[in-house]
């Protein structure tokens, strides 16, 4: 039926899932991660975003729990695999990809992430199932509750592992490989692995195999690159040019920040561009019902932060624009990995102002290559425009580079001391944020301090001194981490 999965030993029933899909021969990040993974081996695997990585641990997974029965334990339908992502949308894709993969198969899955009521996924978890795809933060709040055993998982798979270090997950992490059994298969995939990933690998992994498809942290060689130089003030007013002269009908738009790409999204709407931006901020049924606009093409432009560069699947993407480089160089190579997907040819412009050039001075270096630079006429940009330090966020202050940070959790300050500090409201209860949170993988803006108050002598001296707030160590990433270098080499980090 089709010789090249079949060539792979799996299963009559997924080769016929996935030659309905429409693919015909498996890409090479498959052919060498799937013999392996149905080998029962650990594995480090990186591909390009794109090139088929989930079905690269996806289909020998769906496999093996169909071949063997699940091992005697307290739980009857038991979870036997768990898959974390670091974002709502990656989580979604890769479960859609089981369901679409598994549908000749009698496997279960669930998909458990933050944003959304968590009433239906106890639902389901209380249901049994074989398969878990979930976001760290969500998962934690399930084994809190009691609502998922992960006692019995027979294979753990980090994809996007890279990511879900730089998002500050490590903690996250530990806390969820210490509910695992010991005795289990290990898989890490990624886009891309720095060498902080691949020291925590040799602390995760039993004799791992490693596979790398394409080189580390290249370019896909399908994606046609260019710069456009422009003023930054101008940016706007030429990207919406574009789109309209050119007539793109679908183009993905990357800002730095949510405040960025929500006043770029309005800015294209009043020029005739129907946009909406994706964000952390943004409900998961926004994001959801915005994405299903684009994907159907009743949305022109999705403009996105960082955030929305994982997990996005769109077939036959023709467009990224980079409206502001990222800080972190390979973060250049997935959000233009959204477009030239499994085969496919895609175009990336990026628009550089005077206070991008070091940014893209160190993507190229990444990527080794240069990017060919073009000039719009009309929009030749002043060669006396001076650099500007790159603001980020509401607070309008100094780009910092970005720390890897546990991520703060609502009610973390409560929990930490019985008594609230004094003029400061309690600490909502844990978990009451998970309604719809601000995304975990973005950074949160510090509320602004108030008001000093002229100070009263007396309520001076009658005032209790508020509890000095207990350091807690499981707070915060730990940098002393054995065979974890720290990130020097890359910049803004």
């Amino acid at each position: 039926m089709n010789s090249g999965f079949n060539a792979l030993g799996l299963s009559e029933a997924l080769v016929r899932a996935v030659t309905e899909l429409g693919y015909t021969e498996p890409t090479p990040i498959q052919q060498q991660a799937i013999p392996l993974v149905l080998a029962g081996r650990d594995l480090l695997a990186g591909a390009q975003t794109g090139t088929g990585k989930t079905a690269g641990f996806v289909l020998p997974i769906l496999h093996r729990l169909a071949l063997t029965p699940p091992a005697a334990g307290k739980s009857r339908h038991p979870v036997r695999a768990l898959i974390l992502t670091p974002t709502r949308e990656l989580a979604a894709q890769v479960e859609e990809s089981v369901r679409d993969y598994g549908k000749y198969k009698k496997s279960t899955v669930a998909v458990i992430f933050g944003g959304v009521s968590i009433n239906n996924q106890i639902a389901a978890l209380r249901r049994g199932v074989d398969i878990v795809v979930a976001t760290p933060g969500r998962l934690l709040d399930h084994a809190g509750q009691k609502t998922i055993d992960l006692s019995q998982v027979e294979v753990l798979v980090l994809d996007e592992a890279d990511r879900m270090l730089d998002m500050g997950f490590l903690p996250d992490m530990k806390r969820v490989f210490a509910m695992l059994p010991k005795q289990r298969q290990t898989l890490l995939f990624s886009a891309t692995f720095s060498d902080e990933i691949r020291a925590l690998a040799n602390t995760l992994l039993k004799d791992p195999a490693a596979v790398q498809a394409t080189p580390r942290n290249s370019a896909v060689e399908a994606v046609s690159q260019k710069v456009v130089l422009v003023d930054r003030g101008r940016k706007s007013e030429l990207l919406a040019k574009l789109i309209a002269e050119q007539q793109w009908y679908q183009v993905l738009v990357f800002t730095r920040t949510k405040h960025g790409a929500n006043r770029l999204a309005e800015y294209l709407c009043k020029h005739g561009v129907t946009a909406l931006a994706i964000h952390g901020n943004k409900s998961q049924n926004a994001r959801t019902h915005a994405l299903s606009q684009f994907k159907t093409g009743e949305l022109q432009a999705l403009v996105a932060t960082d955030i929305a560069a994982r997990g996005l699947d769109i077939e036959q993407l023709p467009h990224v624009v980079n409206f502001d480089l990222p800080h972190v160089p390979e973060d250049y190579v997935h959000r233009i990995g959204r477009t030239g997907r499994a085969g496919a040819t895609g175009e990336a412009i990026s628009l550089v102002c005077a206070d991008d050039k070091p940014l893209l001075a160190d993507i190229e270096k990444v990527i080794r290559r240069e990017v060919p630079r073009e000039i719009v006429a009309g929009f030749e940009p002043n060669p006396n425009e001076r650099a500007e330090p790159i603001q980020r966020g509401r607070g309008g202050g100094q780009q910092r580079a970005p720390q890897r940070q546990a991520p703060k959790r609502e009610g973390s300050e409560q929990r930490r001391s019985s008594q609230p500090a004094a003029g400061k409201s309690p600490a909502r209860a844990p978990h009451a944020d998970r309604a719809a949170p601000p995304s975990r993988g973005e950074p949160r803006n510090a509320p602004r301090p108030a008001k000093a108050r002229p100070a009263d002598p007396q309520r001076a001296r009658a005032a209790p001194a508020a509890p000095a707030p207990r350091h807690d160590a499981s707070s915060t990433v730990r940098t002393n981490i054995p065979g974890l270098a720290p990130p020097g080499h890359r910049r803004g980090r």
